[in-house]
C-alpha cells in the first residue's frame, strides 16, 4: 500500500483473529520503530513485547479490562526509559543527569514517535491495532507487572494482531480547525461550533446507536456530546485521580528531581 493510503485507512481494531504474528514480521515492525526520530539520538525509550497469555491476563485489569489485551496475540508497551542511558553515563563516570520532568518528557516523546512508526509498519503489513490510554493512566500498575526499574515509565501501549473486524472509520475534525499558519489564531465561538459540528452529530449518533450507552445517557440526562465527554467519559474526578497516579509514579521512578 502507499503510505498515504495506510495513514488514511487507520481504524482502531478491538477484535482479532486467532493467528500468530510471525517473528520475522514483528522484527520488521520493531525495526521500523527504531528508525524514528529521537531527541539527541539518545533513544530514551524501550519497547516491551508481551506475548505470554498469563502475563497479558495480569495486564488485563490494569488496562481497565479491555478485551483486546488478551484477545490480540501481542501487546506492545512503549516506555520512556533513561535507565539505560543513566547506567551508561555511570560506567563512564559522567554526571547522573536525566532524573527530572524534562527528561521524562523527552523519553515520552521518543516513545510516542516510535510507537507510531511501528503502527504504520504494522498496518502496512495488514495488521490492526488499538491504542490504549490506560497505559499512562495506570502506569504504576503496568510498571509493576512489567518489572520496570527506576527511570522507566510506560507511556503508550496497543494491542496488535490480524483484524477480525472492519469497523467504520471515525471522523476527524476538519483541517481548518486544527492547523494554524504562522501564529496561533484563536477561535471565535462561531468557528468553534462549526469545527465541532460534524463531530457533535456523528458522535451523538454513535453513542445513541448503542443500547447500553443510550440507556446510560438517558439515565444521566445528558443532552449533547460535550456532556458525554465531561460527565460520563472523561470526568474531572477521574482525570485528577489519573494525574496524581502519574505524578506519584514519576516521583517513584526518579523523574521528579529538581536539584
Amino acid at each position: 500500500m502507499d503510505l498515504i493510503d495506510v495513514i488514511h485507512g487507520h481504524r482502531s481494531i478491538r477484535e482479532y483473529e486467532d493467528k500468530e504474528v510471525s517473528n520475522e514480521l514483528l522484527d520488521q515492525i520493531l525495526d521500523a520503530g527504531i528508525r524514528a526520530s529521537s531527541s539527541g539520538n539518545m533513544q530514551a525509550y524501550s519497547i516491551i513485547v508481551t506475548k505470554d497469555k498469563e502475563l497479558r491476563k495480569e495486564l488485563y485489569a490494569a488496562h481497565m479490562e479491555q478485551s483486546m489485551v488478551v484477545d490480540a496475540p501481542i501487546l506492545l508497551t512503549f516506555c520512556a526509559d533513561f535507565n539505560r542511558m543513566r547506567r551508561w553515563l555511570s560506567l563512564h563516570e559522567a554526571p547522573q543527569n536525566f532524573d527530572n520532568i524534562m527528561s521524562f518528557m523527552i523519553g515520552a516523546i521518543d516513545a510516542t514517535l516510535v510507537s507510531q512508526n511501528c503502527a504504520l509498519a504494522a498496518e502496512n503489513a495488514g495488521l490492526g491495532l488499538c491504542y490504549m490510554g490506560s497505559t499512562l493512566a495506570n502506569c504504576d500498575q503496568i510498571g509493576k507487572i512489567l518489572n520496570l526499574p527506576a527511570n522507566v515509565v510506560p507511556v503508550v501501549g496497543y494491542s496488535l494482531g490480524y483484524p477480525a473486524e472492519n469497523p467504520s472509520q471515525r471522523d476527524r475534525l476538519p483541517r481548518n480547525g486544527l492547523v494554524h499558519y504562522e501564529q496561533y489564531n484563536d477561535y471565535s465561538n462561531e468557528s468553534i461550533l462549526e469545527i465541532y459540528k460534524e463531530r457533535e452529530e456523528k458522535g451523538w449518533q454513535r453513542y445513541m446507536a448503542n443500547p447500553e450507552l443510550k440507556e446510560m445517557i438517558e439515565k444521566l440526562g445528558l443532552q449533547n456530546l460535550a456532556e458525554i465527554y465531561t460527565v460520563a467519559k472523561y470526568t474531572k474526578e477521574s482525570h485528577q485521580e489519573f494525574s496524581q497516579t502519574v505524578l506519584n509514579y514519576l516521583r517513584k521512578q526518579n523523574f521528579m528531581n529538581n536539584d
